[in-house]
């Protein structure tokens, strides 16, 4: 009934050691299943996950040695390198020297340079230059585009030479050949290791289709295919780079230098050697190394590439920055509040990188259709070479040609590729405008939400109630403001801050004792020996104070929209406080937004009913939930998803937990600087626009038609061109298009997610 607990989460129930493997090779389902076999042989590995688009596997395990997972690894037959764990490259160690070929010899690790970390400007293309040294290495034997050029022309001319002296004359055979050389082989060695390990791979189905192809006498062809294929191959891993660079672009936004104060001089020093607490100067039109809060100065700060936010903010003391973000135009000075590996920059790297490794449901169920799908096209290529001539005395070089087609189209590749692609694109895109999304389960069921529970305070309002009335019932008012203020100085609800910023500033507080907070219902403690409460209705009822004249001028406050705390001294209420929390100028938008979409909003709140549907009028919300505490929250949301309807929680990521955790997506308001909402959210909005939760369902309901549009195409053309084959009306150049030519496409279609508008 309720997907979110069903499906793996994003991340492990314990603490486990996370490591990347990289397989330049591997690019389907069979492939994986090979790797994945090796890998859980070891004790001590709890997961292994895949990762297409950047060609890697995730391996979460028990303290395993890092050599111990490569050498496993290559026993599947492949080339294997240890690479960096999902952290910022300059922020973690870096990339390691670790590489083992596919005979599965295990060397020596060897530990390499931390990989640099580019800043902003002038430096962006020291990470590019990084990434793309560390994606040649993967590459290293592939054919070089200039090899690629003489191949194609080799093999064109080897057509010349077929139609003046035949296919298998001695010109067109020798110029096939070279061009085979040129272009194919690497795709040979590999395609002869996975077939020694009956790894039913491209790389294994190309080899047997160009060499039957060759022993046919289609020597032309076959030069054709290879060369074809070494093309396509190399087009399709560029477009993948777009894919991975969309993501690794957010690791270039934090420079890697800080220049800090050191004695009563400035220096530079590397960002990821600044301790906290230490005072950093940046300048007009620099990036911001490192979290912190402004010390002194004031500027403009954006703030796009943690928000979303298109418009700067104002910073002055005491207002927090973020890493990445770039000062505008004035000097500020500011204390660093977090360690570089810590920064809200890199905790939404790790979340994103993290989100990619895992599954989506979709995804699940294509992997393990497509593991199925080869072996079972691979069966009935062997039996279309072989039943005909043996049972109806067919041309055996017919049906043999027609199956070595037929196994060039078996590879799902495409098939493979329209998920991933297509998550991927949506998390990144999701990044971008400041909405972490912790996994492609919650990015695909996001087009199903059809109920959102709102909570009032820091939602929809902005989380900074004032006192606007100061009611005193007995005695002075200074006596009963110096008694609630020092009870409300020991709480951090926002409503006790607020009347706590109201007393008079510099006084000393009154001692209390036996300090309590009364979940749901206000604080209580000893003041003098006196037993004082501040309070809502429900506390001041639970006291016996409350009288028809109290209640009357109650009810008139919170008629005006205004939350009603009162002060009790025993069971006698000496003051009352009028509090009210604005309104967010987005919200109404917000609200009218989610409607538009087919989305019931509900607000969800323990303020009191008179105050929860002034502002419910406010915003447009008819449905309002009031007076409830936390439990009541969970049993509504138990409610609501009842008939496996999909529910959404919006909270501050703290309170609420309860609720945000049984919702099938946990939504986290204003999660930018703030490490518990990060960390568990389903998805944290990284400031307080709610109009983003409209603009989340819209870019899930854009990946989910994106994806199913590849999934059609990728099994659509399947279809057609195994048709085709069956019939002979197909040849192995066509076939190449149809696999590489579908792959490119569900890959371009993939990435279009990450130029999909707002609205």
């Amino acid at each position: 009934m309720d997907d979110k607990h069903t499906a793996p989460h994003p991340q492990p129930a314990t603490a486990a050691a996370s490591t990347w493997l990289h397989v330049p090779s591997m690019c389907c389902a069979a492939e994986f299943n090979v790797v994945e076999k090796e890998l859980r042989r070891l004790s001590g590995v709890r997961e292994v996950a895949p990762d297409f688009i950047r060609r890697a596997v995730r391996v979460q395990h028990d303290a395993v040695p890092a050599p111990e997972l490569v050498a496993a690894a290559a026993r599947s037959g492949f080339e294997v390198r240890l690479g960096a764990a999902a952290t910022p490259p300059s922020r973690g160690k870096g990339l390691s020297g670790i590489a083992i070929k596919a005979v599965g010899a295990a060397a020596p690790a060897s530990a390499a340079p931390p990989a640099k970390h580019a800043a902003h400007g002038d430096h962006d293309h020291d990470h590019s230059e990084h990434e793309h040294h560390d994606h040649a290495a993967d590459h290293a034997t592939a054919p070089s585009s200039t090899r690629l050029i003489i191949g194609g022309v080799l093999a064109l001319a080897a057509e010349g030479a077929a139609l003046a002296y035949g296919d298998a004359s001695l010109p067109a055979v020798a110029l096939a050949l070279s061009a085979i050389g040129l272009a194919g082989l690497d795709t040979y060695r590999k395609g002869l290791v996975a077939l020694r390990r009956f790894n039913l791979n491209i790389n294994a189905l190309m080899t047997v289709a160009v060499t039957g192809a060759a022993i046919l006498g289609q020597w032309p062809e076959a030069a054709m295919v290879m060369v074809l294929f070494a093309i396509a191959e190399m087009i399709e891993d560029k477009s993948l780079d777009r894919a991975r660079r969309a993501v690794e672009g957010l690791m270039s936004m934090a420079p890697d230098m800080a220049t800090v104060q050191q004695g009563t001089a400035w220096r530079e020093v590397p960002a990821a050697s600044v301790a906290l607490g230490t005072l950093v100067r940046v300048r007009p039109g620099e990036r911001i190394a490192l979290d912190g809060t402004v010390a002194s100065g004031a500027s403009a700060v954006d703030q796009a590439a943690i928000t979303g936010e298109s418009v700067p903010v104002d910073k002055a003391v005491g207002d927090k920055l973020f890493a990445g973000t770039i000062n505008q135009n004035g000097e500020l000075l500011y204390r660093v509040g977090a360690l570089a590996d810590d920064s809200t920059l890199a905790r939404i790297i790790r979340a994103v990188q993290e989100a990619q490794a895992t599954r989506a449901p979709t995804q699940r169920f294509v992997d393990t259709f497509a593991s199925y799908y080869t072996p079972a096209v691979f069966a009935v290529a062997v039996a279309m070479a072989v039943l005909p001539p043996l049972l109806m005395g067919a041309d055996w070089m017919t049906w043999v040609y027609r199956a070595l087609v037929l196994l060039v189209i078996a590879c799902p590749c495409a098939l493979v590729l329209s998920t991933p692609i297509s998550v991927v694109s949506g998390l990144t895109a999701a990044a971008r405008r400041g909405i972490l999304v912790k996994g492609g389960l919650y990015l695909e069921q996001g087009h199903r939400l059809k109920v959102l529970a709102l909570d009032k305070t820091g939602t929809l309002t902005q989380g900074k109630p004032v006192v606007t009335d100061v009611l005193t019932l007995q005695g002075s008012e200074s006596e009963m403001l110096a008694r609630a203020t020092a009870l409300a100085g020991r709480s951090d609800h926002p409503v006790s801050k607020a009347i706590a910023a109201h007393g008079p500033q510099g006084a000393v507080a009154l001692e209390v004792t036996g300090f309590t907070a009364l979940q749901g219902r206000g604080t209580e403690g000893f003041i003098g020996g006196e037993r004082y409460r501040l309070g809502n209705h429900r506390l001041l009822e639970e006291s016996g104070a409350c009288t028809p004249e109290l209640e009357a001028r109650l009810d008139a406050l919170e008629e005006q929209g205004k939350t009603a705390v009162v002060l009790v001294r025993g069971d006698q209420a000496i003051g009352i406080f009028a509090i009210a929390d604005r309104v967010r100028a987005e919200s109404a938008d917000a609200i009218a937004q989610l409607k538009a979409l087919g989305v019931r909003p509900i607000m969800l709140t323990g303020d009191n009913r008179h105050t929860a549907e002034a502002i419910a009028r406010q915003v447009g919300i008819d449905d309002v939930r009031s007076e409830l505490l936390p439990e009541d929250k969970l049993k509504v949301i138990e409610a609501l998803s009842a008939g496996n309807t999909v529910v959404g929680m919006v909270g501050d990521g703290i309170n609420d937990a309860p609720a945000l955790a049984k919702a099938n997506i946990g939504f986290a308001m204003g999660a930018a600087g703030t490490d518990t909402a990060i960390e568990t959210a389903d998805i944290a909005l990284m400031d307080d626009d709610p109009r983003k939760l409209a603009e989340f369902i819209r870019l899930s309901r854009a990946t989910r038609a994106v994806l199913w549009q590849n999934i059609a195409f990728a099994l659509g053309i399947k279809v057609v061109f195994l048709t085709l084959a069956v019939t002979g009306q197909a040849t192995l150049w066509m076939a190449v298009f149809a696999d590489m030519g579908g792959s490119l496409l569900v890959v371009f279609n993939g990435l279009r997610l990450l130029r999909h508008r707002a609205a």
